[in-house]
C-alpha cells in the first residue's frame, strides 16, 4: 500500500517544505495539495519549491477541475511540473466543488470533466488537442501523466472507471470504500478496460494519540464528506435502496448547511450533525495498532494509497508517528 498526505494551504511554505522532506524520509510516496485557489494560496507554486526540495515523492492536486483556469494553461502547468519534477506529477480532478463554489458557481458536469483530463493528459504526453475549436500542441513536452478522478455518485463513478487511472475517495470506512470502487471497477470492466492496475485512494485526517481528542480534531471531516453526500442523496434518492446505503441517508439527516468560507476547518461552526460513530468510522484515530488494523481493512477493501489529511494539527508528530510504526507495517 501506498501512503500520502495531503495540504490544504494555509501552513507557510517553509514549513510545507519541511513537512515534505520529513515525509519523504519517513518512507511516504505522495504529496497533495487541495486546488482552491480564492480559499487558500495557489497551491502549483508551492508545489513546485517543494518538487525542487525531495528526490522520490510523487505530488499532484487532490483534486482540480476544469472551471478555475483555461484548459491549455493548466495543462501547461502540469505538463511544466511533470518536467520540472522527472516525471512526478499525478493529475487529480473532480468537478469542482470549494473552488467554485467560493465564487458562487456550480460543479462542472462529469463529461466537462472527463473531457478536461483527457486534453491535460495528452497534451502533458505531446499530443495535439482540439481546445476551444483550434488545435493544439504543446510541443516542449512529452512525459506521462496518470489521472485520478473524485467521485461518489454512480455516475461519476462510472466516468472513473472508464477513463480514469485510479479513484480519489474522501473517506476511510472500508464498506463503503469497497461499495464506491467496486462500481468503478465494474464499470471499467464493462467497458473493456484492463483494471488489474486500476487504483483507490482512501483519503482522510488521522490522529495517533487519545482517541477523544482525535474526535474533536477531525470531526470537520465529516461535515466536508457531508456536501457531497447531500448532493448524492438528492439525486439518486432517499430510500436508502439501490444507489444509496442507508447509511449514508441517515449520517447526513441533521446537516442545517455548510459555509464554504470553513471548509476543512475544524473550528467550523456547521458541525453539530457530526456523532462520534460517523468521526470514528471516517477517519483513523487511536494508537498505532488501531491505525494499522483499519488500514489492513481497507487494503483488503481494494484500497492502493491511504492519503492522510494532513490538517488536524501536530502534523510533524503525525508525520513521524505514522513513519516509525504504521508505514514499516506495510512494507
Amino acid at each position: 500500500m501506498e501512503f500520502g498526505i495531503t495540504f490544504k494551504g494555509d501552513i507557510s511554505p517553509e514549513r510545507t517544505i519541511a513537512l515534505c522532506k520529513q515525509a519523504e524520509a519517513a518512507g511516504f510516496d505522495y504529496v497533495w495539495f487541495f486546488d482552491s485557489h480564492v480559499l487558500w494560496p495557489e497551491c502549483y507554486t508551492t508545489m513546485a519549491v517543494c518538487m525542487r526540495e525531495t528526490e522520490r515523492l510523487r505530488y499532484g492536486p487532490c483534486v482540480t477541475n476544469p472551471g478555475v483556469r483555461d484548459w491549455t494553461v493548466a495543462a501547461s502547468t502540469f505538463a511544466q511540473l511533470n518536467r520540472l519534477s522527472g516525471n512526478r506529477y499525478d493529475l487529480g480532478v473532480g468537478r469542482g466543488d470549494s473552488s467554485r463554489r467560493v465564487l458562487g458557481k456550480k460543479p462542472l458536469n462529469l463529461q466537462t470533466m472527463v473531457e478536461f483530463s483527457r486534453a491535460c493528459v495528452d497534451l502533458a504526453a505531446g499530443k495535439k488537442v482540439e481546445v476551444d475549436e483550434r488545435e493544439v500542441e504543446l510541443v516542449w513536452s512529452n512525459s506521462p501523466m496518470p489521472a485520478w478522478f473524485a467521485a461518489y455518485g454512480p455516475k461519476a463513478l462510472a466516468c472513473a472507471g472508464e477513463h480514469a487511472d485510479g479513484l480519489i475517495l474522501q473517506l476511510a470506512d472500508p464498506w463503503l470504500v469497497k461499495w464506491f470502487s467496486k462500481q468503478a471497477l465494474e464499470a471499467g470492466e464493462k467497458a473493456g478496460r484492463d483494471m488489474s492496475r486500476f487504483r483507490i485512494m482512501s483519503a482522510a485526517p488521522v490522529w495517533v494519540g487519545d482517541l477523544e481528542k482525535g474526535r474533536a480534531q477531525t470531526k470537520w471531516f465529516p461535515a466536508m464528506v457531508g456536501n457531497h453526500v447531500a448532493d448524492l442523496v438528492e439525486k439518486y434518492g432517499k430510500d436508502g435502496g439501490g444507489d444509496v446505503p442507508e447509511r449514508l441517508v441517515q449520517y447526513i439527516e441533521g446537516r442545517k448547511g455548510y459555509d464554504y468560507k470553513h471548509h476543512a476547518d475544524k473550528n467550523a461552526d456547521h458541525l453539530d450533525f457530526i456523532s462520534s460513530d460517523i468521526i470514528d468510522s471516517f477517519s483513523i484515530l487511536g494508537d498505532p495498532a488501531a491505525h494499522i488494523h483499519k488500514l489492513e481493512e481497507l487494503k483488503r477493501a481494494g484500497v492502493t494509497q491511504f492519503n492522510i489529511y494532513l490538517m488536524c494539527e501536530e502534523e510533524e508528530r503525525i508525520v513521524a508517528e505514522y513513519g516509525d510504526h504504521v508505514l514499516p507495517h506495510f512494507r
